[in-house]
């Protein structure tokens, strides 16, 4: 195995702290769970968030149902 090779990771649930534009890994794993849909979303796809209620979202469209909103399918 080289240096710089990546150790194969078991899935494991991270813990992220949720900032403005940003997060911060504060237990390290490789996923963290959509507050929405309970799907796993790998830390590399995170992108939708919400900071005031600390919840991952797996897309837009989750994060909208999760506040409420019916979407017309």
């Amino acid at each position: 195995m080289n240096l710089f090779e990546r150790k194969p990771q078991q899935a494991v649930e991270a813990g992220v702290t949720f900032l403005d534009g940003d997060f911060r890994i504060t237990r390290p794993g490789t996923f963290v769970r959509c507050a929405a849909t309970k799907a796993p979303i790998p830390i590399e796809e995170l992108r939708y968030w919400d900071v005031d209620t600390q919840e991952a979202y797996a897309t837009p469209e989750a994060l909208l149902e999760r506040r409420g909103f019916k979407l017309k399918k």
